[in-house]
């Protein structure tokens, strides 16, 4: 795609409050996308990725329109790109490719086309010979115009015009011939790279903030240091994880996520399966934070030192590994804040402090905090420790239940973040209703978990997919975790081995951001209780050292599969992109089919989603989205078998879950 220098100016900043319209100039000029609340906030993108410019572009009367989208860089560099007119009703795209991190903005440019006029008139009147002479001579003087705007140097082109403008007014020839000499393709292409400008309208802009990479696709493992090296009684250390690191990155996974890692309060300390009666050596929920050992700015003594902690993310950068650390804003009652800065809490009418609460759930381990008594100081408090642990080498934080605090405080934080650290990024863990999971992600937050987990149908999935990738990517990017310390859906608990591999499957293909939780590759799936989506035997409440070299031995474990998934994802770019998914029908409910493309890169997954049986039925290709016609053929190579085949629009399929649970094919060019 060749871009061209614009001087289109008066766009609005990126990150400015003030919508742009979307009416203005000479030309109608709408419901531009991607948009995030109508401009006023800024559209995600990453380094590398392909975003779909569109917008409804129109005129009075019958003459052509010429529309670009007008990209400004975070230099103040302006660059043309062309649009096309997509489904013949007015609405025009594109598609751009950011290369470049930082604030952009979009604008869209809309004029009128002499030269597109003409020939549409010409091309229509000329084969009828109606004012054949008039239609001939106005296209002379719409080529003269070009001509006499042409650049200096460019001598070539002036000799390509001054031949078509001859043949236009020469009366010896048949009006067919003169036109196709106008028509001829030099000619068209010295039109296109020379476009007369009639009208020009200019919309305002519309921001665009285009992270790095890591903010839209990566691995996660999410593991808790203390049971690393740990016995049932003794918690493990940082050493002791920084020995687990190997294992993570041979399979694959590249940001390491860690649960809090600070003292752990003792007033009201959880013990074993969330109970109220603790045992002397019971290590309590890493998300009461807080005791007389410190707060949030400290590392719980159990696990070593601030030092330990350094080598530890040193560790992981030399394994290509990032650590993701976790950001709960709320404390234990036991918490240096409950005493120094009460102010901070929400006290009840007995004058105690209330502690969080989900009616049933209590956690009377943890108080929430209350930013509206002195909302600067508290927030000044987290700011310093989020500042302190990115001078410890953290660029990623998954953020603990937003949504339970106030809006305002994502808003200004990432802001401030952004301002002088821009690479660091924050996941919002927040499994609440539509409207606060799309508000977290538009003020600021990098990534979201997801209703995934949820989502175990094929209609389902499809849903939630189509609108992942469509209308919620410029807002939103998600991350699918198979399960979490919280989270263990009946579909594992019930689905053995092969519902782990569907699952799994599942997440790392159709999400550019996946992840695990510890114990996954060994199947973990037994709940405290029938009905529950607790873990029995929770580590949120005690150490789970796990013998990782046994279910190597006895071969009980999913390790090769995940490593195979992520080695797949991390050759094919189609895998690594949110924005470009096709669900293709299968006659059975219980397989989905869908494939991905990056530019010429194309994956193709077929998967059950039924752990239980053997599933035979026939696919039904969307051969255009695979890059072919509806009568081609293809051949696939799958990467879950080593197998090739060759496909058309029909393919058999069986899959058995106690074999294979998906095909997931990569298509040549």
């Amino acid at each position: 795609m060749v871009l061209t220098v614009s001087k289109s100016a008066g766009f609005l900043k990126p990150g400015g409050l003030k919508p742009p319209p979307t009416l203005s100039g000479r030309f109608g000029i709408t419901d531009v996308s991607p948009s995030v609340e109508g401009g006023r906030r800024p559209v995600k993108a990453v380094q590398g990725e392909d975003v779909t410019i569109e917008a409804t572009v129109f005129r009075e009367g019958h003459d052509e329109l010429g529309v670009d989208a007008v990209l400004t860089d975070p230099h103040g560099e302006s660059f043309t790109v062309p649009m096309w007119e997509a489904d013949g009703i007015d609405r025009w795209a594109t598609t751009f490719r950011f290369m470049e991190k930082g604030d952009w903005s979009l604008a869209i440019q809309a004029w009128h086309d002499p030269v597109a006029t003409w020939r549409h008139k010409a091309e229509i009147k000329i084969p009828a010979d109606v004012d054949t002479e008039l239609e001939l001579e106005e296209g002379a003087l719409v080529l003269e115009r070009v001509k006499e705007q042409l650049p200096d140097e460019s001598s070539h082109a002036e000799e390509i015009l001054t031949e078509a403008i001859a043949a236009l007014r020469d009366t010896r020839r048949p009006g067919a011939a003169r036109l196709a000499v106008a028509l001829a393709s030099d000619v068209e292409e010295l039109l296109a790279a020379h476009p007369l400008r009639d009208y020009v309208s200019d919309s305002a802009g519309w921001p665009i903030r285009v992270d790095r990479r890591r903010a839209l696709y990566g691995s996660w493992y999410e593991f808790f240091p203390r049971s690393e090296g740990a016995t049932s009684r003794k918690s493990g250390t940082f050493k002791h994880a920084q020995k687990r690191l190997r294992a993570v990155a041979d399979m694959g996974f590249d940001v390491v996520y860690l649960p809090p890692i600070h003292p752990i309060g003792t007033v009201n300390r959880k013990g074993r399966n969330n109970t109220l009666d603790p045992q002397p050596d019971d290590p309590g929920s890493p998300w009461a934070i807080g005791s007389a050992a410190g707060g949030h700015d400290t590392i719980h003594p159990d696990l070593g030192s601030m030092a330990d902690f350094d080598d530890f993310v040193a560790a992981c950068a030399d394994l290509d590994m990032e650590v993701a650390l976790d950001l709960a804003l709320q404390a234990a009652p036991d918490h240096p804040w409950a005493t120094e800065h009460p102010e901070w809490f929400t006290r009840r009418a007995d004058g105690s402090i209330a502690y969080a609460e989900n009616p049933p759930k209590k956690y009377q381990d943890i108080y929430p905090l209350n930013f509206d008594n002195d909302p600067e100081g508290l927030y000044q408090e987290v700011l310093r420790i989020v500042r302190l642990w990115i001078s410890h080498g953290v660029r990623i934080f998954r953020v603990d239940n937003p949504h339970t605090k106030p809006l305002w405080v994502w808003d200004r934080l990432t802001a401030d973040i952004g301002e002088t650290d821009p690479d660091v990024l924050f996941l919002a863990e927040a499994f609440t209703l539509p409207p606060m999971m799309r508000a977290l992600a538009s003020v600021g937050f990098s990534q979201s978990y997801t209703y995934f987990t949820w989502r175990n149908q094929k209609y389902e999935i499809t849903e939630y997919l189509t609108e992942l990738s469509r209308t919620a990517s410029a807002y939103m990017r998600p991350n699918f975790f198979v399960n979490t310390p919280d989270i263990l859906h009946e579909y594992l608990q019930h689905g053995g081995p092969a519902a782990f591999a569907i699952r799994a499957t599942l997440a790392a293909t159709l999400s550019p951001s996946w992840g695990v939780y510890s114990g996954f590759e060994l199947f973990e799936g037994l709940p405290v209780r029938p009905g529950s989506e607790e873990y029995l035997d929770s580590e949120k409440y005690q150490y789970r050292p796990r013998d990782w070299a046994a279910a190597e031995r006895e071969g009980h474990t999913l390790t090769p599969y995940l490593t195979l998934l992520n080695r797949i994802r991390s050759a094919q770019p189609a895998l690594q992109q949110l924005r470009d998914i096709t669900f293709h029908h299968v006659d059975d409910e219980n397989i989905i089919a869908f494939s991905k493309k990056d530019g010429e890169n194309r994956v193709l997954v077929i998967c059950t989603l039924d752990p239980f049986n053997t599933r035979e039925t026939t696919m039904w290709l969307d051969m255009p989205a695979l890059g072919r016609e509806w009568h081609d053929s293809i051949n696939v190579h799958d990467e879950v078998t080593g197998a090739d085949w060759n496909w058309h629009q029909n393919v058999y399929v069986r899959l058995d879950p106690q074999v294979h649970v998906a095909h997931i094919v990569t298509i040549p060019d």
